[in-house]
């Protein structure tokens, strides 16, 4: 039981850092409409930005703001094969994230890069505060989530921003408004991989290593911590609150992984899960609908479909 306790409480800080790229994937997603899979070689490109940064004896909060830019310029790319050269969006994600492997293999010089003998945000605040590792990676990780969320929310209320939204839900009526379709697109696309290759940074800290293949099944958890948090807690609710859901599903995610690893599941067995988790979360909103739909019609018919 002690265990369990223990795998939870670490699996809540890992949720909160691993939220913040479900956030990436979120505004990618959701709010721009556009099926990016950029996300498995951004997310393993700010760990690499960083960690290199960290061995080269930088500093580690400007390291995390590094490994952001690149993902800036990662979205970019996707961005601009997709606006540019008229590639599909899903095949556009995919050339990048193919691209940021070599990439990410030419940043670090090999394809895993340890931390240990190197101070990271985690490390020097552990020895500051005297606190575990579980506690300050909440730490670290729920200042991280407000500043990002409060960012979020102040950006998408701005003109560009709300622009932006629009594409995602009609882009004919924003094209007829005078707006330029690809210029939105492009900047969704890099604020999105910003925030998922500075959730790379912030895990390759906390894990205190960075590995080519980090970020293999980081789309498959950001969808599945999205569905969870919308499952949960609705799709209702204002644009903030819907932002705080998908962390809180991050965390649910991870605790359901925690509890399963826990009772003997072979963590071979992980990516089986995951899938089994975003399939379950995608097909309970359906069948919970459908199932209202039939109560509705057995009590206004009294006859069964």
């Amino acid at each position: 039981m002690t265990s369990i306790l223990l795998a939870i409480q670490s699996a809540v800080g890992q949720g909160i850092l691993w939220g913040i790229m479900a956030l990436g994937v979120y505004l990618t997603y959701r709010l721009l409409d556009f099926a990016d899979l950029t996300v498995d070689g951004s997310f393993a490109t700010g760990g690499a930005v960083c960690a290199i940064w960290i061995t080269n004896g930088g500093n580690v909060v400007i390291g995390v703001v590094l490994a952001t830019i690149a993902g800036f310029a990662a979205g970019f790319i996707t961005g601009f094969l997709h606006t540019k050269c008229k590639i599909p969006p899903i095949l556009a994600g995919i050339l990048t994230q193919l691209g940021l492997y070599s990439i990410n293999l030419r940043i670090m010089g090999r394809s895993n890069l340890p931390l240990l003998q190197y101070d990271t945000i985690f490390k020097n605040l552990m020895e500051i505060t005297g606190l575990g590792s579980s506690a300050v990676t909440i730490m670290v990780g729920s200042v991280c989530v407000v500043i990002v969320i409060s960012l979020c929310y102040w950006f998408f209320g701005t003109e560009i921003g709300s622009a932006i939204r629009a594409t995602g839900n009609n882009e004919n009526m924003v094209t007829a408004q005078g707006i330029n379709t690809n210029t939105t697109k492009v900047l969704g696309l890099m604020i999105g991989n910003g925030l998922i290759a500075m959730s790379g940074a912030l895990v390759a800290q906390q894990q205190s290593s960075a590995d080519v293949k980090m970020g293999i099944g980081a789309i498959v958890i950001g969808l599945a911590s999205i569905v969870i948090g919308e499952v949960i807690f609705g799709r209702k609710g204002g644009f903030r609150f819907r932002l705080f859901s998908i962390v809180v599903g991050s965390i649910i995610y991870r605790i359901i992984v925690a509890i399963v690893l826990q009772m003997g599941l072979n963590t071979d067995d992980l990516k089986l899960l995951s899938a089994i988790l975003v399939a379950v979360a995608l097909a309970v909103p359906v069948l919970l609908e459908k199932r209202k739909q039939v109560s509705s019609y057995k009590k206004l018919t009294g006859k069964e479909l």
